[in-house]
């Protein structure tokens, strides 16, 4: 599958030029923004880990061999990628035991930088938001267009897609998802199963995401949708008022689009219309979420970018500045800029 299978329309207008990106390790520099003071004391061993081109559940099986203790005992709030320079909390339960050496889970790829105590475990989803910093070299664009297409980007935000990722290589998981559906199964193995729910309900959503940026509705509140906050997995009924609140020009406000699961979505007018049209399009995949007890919730159609800011350290390298709420992706910003192309490919460019 195709990225614009996978994903949908850019929202900005056409690409600006190419680039690359994830050349080094550190062109991708993630950082877990996590708001929670720690107590100095308690069962659990707070750990801020610093990783270069290692994945955060390998990372949790080194921690977890070097402390001693099963993986089970090892949480984190989110994945990041392995292809970066990441720097994300991790916390490792240690009822009645003192803090262990964990030397053995260092090298060039693991960093321990800091270590707390605190009484409660790190749950996932825990973080609000990762800050990154992206670096794109080999950079073939006009910089006034650039710059124009920035200030756009900050001003209005960008469509909320799920990235390619979610989906595995060239829609993988899509594909397996599907086969699994057409006989109302679910894999055995927890991870699995839960891989690829996560990745049908993720393309369900990027689906009416893809038809509200054609209809140019995505950042629209609509008579019939629920609108959410950024930072808020709550939501409610959009009226006639509601439609002309004033939050929804600052980006704080935002319609949402539906992650599929038991239940029916309250969402009415030409938008219900819209999701009942593609929950019907797709309505084996849309039974085998529900059969499996996934809960009907929702996800903000727009994403603004906070903090956005860039320079060009050379100039052939664009470096953008920004921060997301977690649970979004780096790659939807860059994709209303500019191709990706792997590195040494310039030439000819493809969406990464």
């Amino acid at each position: 599958m195709t990225e614009l299978e996978l994903l949908g329309p850019c929202a900005s207008g056409p690409s600006l030029g190419h680039a690359v990106l994830k050349a080094t390790a550190e062109d991708f520099q993630v950082d877990e923004v996590l708001d929670i003071p720690l107590s100095g004391d308690g069962e659990h061993l707070w750990l801020w880990v610093e990783k270069r081109d290692l994945n955060t559940e390998e990372a949790a099986r080194r921690l977890a061999r070097a402390a001693g203790v099963p993986v089970r005992n090892i949480s984190y709030a989110g994945l990041k990628d392995r292809q970066a320079l990441t720097r994300q909390w991790f916390s490792l339960h240690l009822p009645g035991k003192a803090d262990p050496d964990l030397s053995a889970a260092e090298n060039e790829t693991l960093r321990i930088l800091k270590r707390a105590r605190h009484k409660r475990k790190l749950q996932r989803g825990a973080h609000s938001a990762n800050g990154f910093t992206l670096r794109l070299t080999q950079l073939s664009a006009d910089p006034v267009a650039i710059q124009a297409r920035l200030e756009r980007l900050r001003s209005e935000g960008v469509p909320n897609y799920f990235g390619t990722q979610r989906f595995g290589h060239n829609g993988g998981n899509i594909v397996d998802a599907r086969g699994w559906a057409a006989r109302q199964a679910l894999p055995e193995q927890r991870n699995v199963r839960s891989r690829l729910l996560s990745s049908a309900r993720s393309y369900l959503f990027n689906r009416v995401l893809a038809a509200r940026v054609a209809n140019g509705t995505w950042n629209q509140a609509q008579v019939g949708d629920l609108l959410a906050f950024t930072d808020s997995r709550s939501f409610f009924p959009a009226g006639e008022a509601e439609c002309q609140d004033p939050r929804l020009s600052i980006l704080d406000l935002h319609p949402t689009g539906p992650l599929w699961g038991e239940g029916l979505s309250a969402t009415g007018g030409a938008v219900g219309e819209l999701e009942r049209r593609i929950g019907e399009e797709e309505a084996v995949l849309c039974e085998w979420l529900s059969k499996a007890g996934m809960s009907h919730e929702r996800r903000i159609l727009r994403l603004p970018i906070g903090g956005l800011t860039w320079h060009y350290p050379e100039p052939d390298i664009l470096q953008l500045e920004f921060v997301l709420p977690a649970g979004c992706f780096a790659t939807v910003v860059v994709r209303e800029l500019i191709d990706l192309a792997p590195a040494g490919q310039t030439d000819s460019p493809c969406v990464f």
